[in-house]
């Protein structure tokens, strides 16, 4: 019996919003997750994801994720594709096309499919992926979140290649990189072939052993996305209050409520860049935090202090329904909880705040673990 099994539209929904919370702030959005898991459903596929024991250990295993910008589509960039007259023939597909490139180019046959990390389109895109290439989809990730670089991810931490890949857009473009000389190379071509595809692709990458992935996998993330959603939910329809039942769940904590004055972003170089600026309620009246985001969530401020930052979690939810945001659509006016979750215990290393504390991100701002902050309240 599979771990987990997404059986009908509930299920789905538990499954996308779960992993819309761990996304803090980005990981694709919830239309895009949801379109892909419900047509699968309708079309009576099993969207079912494996333990980890049941992948051998000589398989070949890869990785399939988007990458690019979360920023809505500008008036101009849409201008430009009507002026190239593109005309998007993969869709939703093209993921699945960078598997097979990915394999076909190295030779391999793909045994299991491992999501690169948590989010609303970014986890139900390899799991459908993996259901209609028939490859069983691994319950794990390698991020226990949802990131903007191939720096934050435990292949990086542990030295593991990513390239070759495969990148596949939606107007039928393939790229193979054969080899990139650095991994901050490899993200920065990465992300230059998004912004040529005006937006995102798609992408296949880090092919490992089966024994090689077990060895850096973040183990049972998609069945806990499923439950922490349930959680959730069951709490609302009950009467209860979901931030709490979210914060019983992930062992978190509530760091802020207010409401969102305004949101500050610019679309560069292939990612969304931006602070959201919340006014404190309640409680919090008369208080401030900001947070800034890279797709993702990474740096806050209380009251112009630096508070919790990556590689803890910080992420922003609706006060009534316990409902993720990504950092697409939060806006003004929205009233908002701010949670706070540890995240992984190996990026607190030396080499993995190199790669995901706040100064990587070009802040002057020491990291402080997030247990040690809620103590000192």
């Amino acid at each position: 019996m599979p771990p987990g099994t997404l059986r009908n539209r509930q299920d789905c929904n538990d499954f996308i919003r779960g992993c819309l919370f761990m996304g803090t702030g980005g990981g694709g959005g919830v239309e895009w997750g949801t379109e892909m898991l419900i047509a699968a459903l309708d079309e009576g596929l099993p969207i079912e994801w494996v333990d980890i024991s049941e992948i051998p250990d000589d398989a070949w295993t890869c990785t399939p994720y988007d990458m690019g910008s979360i920023a809505p589509l500008s008036p101009e960039r849409q201008a430009q594709i009507d002026h190239l007259g593109l005309v998007d023939k993969l869709g939703h597909r093209a993921m699945e096309t960078a598997v097979q490139e990915l394999g076909k180019y190295a030779g391999v046959e793909i045994g299991a499919i491992v999501p690169a990390e948590l989010g609303a389109g970014n986890t139900p895109a390899p799991l459908i992926t993996g259901v209609r290439l028939g490859i069983p989809v691994v319950d794990g990730d390698y991020s226990g979140r949802a990131i903007p670089e191939e720096m934050q991810g435990t292949p990086y931490l542990y030295n593991k290649d990513s390239f070759p890949l495969a990148s596949v857009d939606r107007w039928g473009n393939v790229i193979i990189l054969k080899q990139a000389c650095s991994p901050h190379m490899l993200e920065r071509i990465g992300k230059m072939m998004a912004v040529a595809a005006f937006g995102t692709c798609k992408i296949a990458a880090t092919l490992l052993s089966g024994r090689e992935m077990k060895e850096i996998l973040v183990p049972g993330t998609l069945t806990k996305c499923l439950s922490l959603e349930r959680a959730i939910r069951q709490a609302r329809e009950q009467g209860h209050d979901p931030i709490q039942a979210a914060i019983e769940h992930t062992g978190g904590w509530l760091l802020f409520k207010g409401e969102v004055t305004s949101k500050d972003w610019e679309d560069r170089d292939g990612y969304m860049f931006g602070t959201t600026h919340i006014k404190g309620t309640g409680d919090y009246a008369g208080h401030t935090l900001d947070v800034w985001f890279k797709n993702e969530n990474h740096v806050s401020w209380l009251d112009g202090e630096p508070y919790v930052c990556s590689p803890d979690i910080v992420t922003i939810v609706d006060q009534e329904t316990g409902e993720g945001f990504t950092n697409t659509v939060i806006d003004a006016g929205h009233q908002v909880a701010v949670m706070g979750i540890k995240g992984l215990e190996a990026f607190r290393s030396e080499r993995g705040l190199a790669a995901a504390g706040p100064r990587y991100f070009g802040f002057d701002i020491d990291y402080v673990p997030i247990e040690k902050l809620m103590r000192a309240r």
